[in-house]
């Protein structure tokens, strides 16, 4: 899968989709794959895993702000 794929598919998960395969491909990369060129198309998904779930986090973050009346610099809106 090449990586504009791999970005793009990312792209359409939910937040709980991206945390559970992030989670699978921990796993995997812990126990160890048969070949260095595989072991680097998993760090590659996890990082493009990971980065899509901060995307989300961040969102409901400044969706929490906005519903609270948060400033970005954390000083309460006027």
């Amino acid at each position: 899968m090449s990586e504009t794929q791999q970005t793009a598919d990312v792209s359409s998960l939910s937040f709980e989709q991206a945390r559970d395969e992030l989670v699978r491909v921990v796993a995997e990369l812990e126990q160890g794959s048969p070949t260095l060129e595989h072991s680097l198309a998993l760090w590659e998904r996890g990082e493009a895993l990971a980065a899509h779930c901060e995307q989300w986090l961040q969102g409901a973050k400044k969706r929490l702000d906005d519903a609270r009346g948060i400033a970005p610099d954390d000083e309460p809106a006027r």
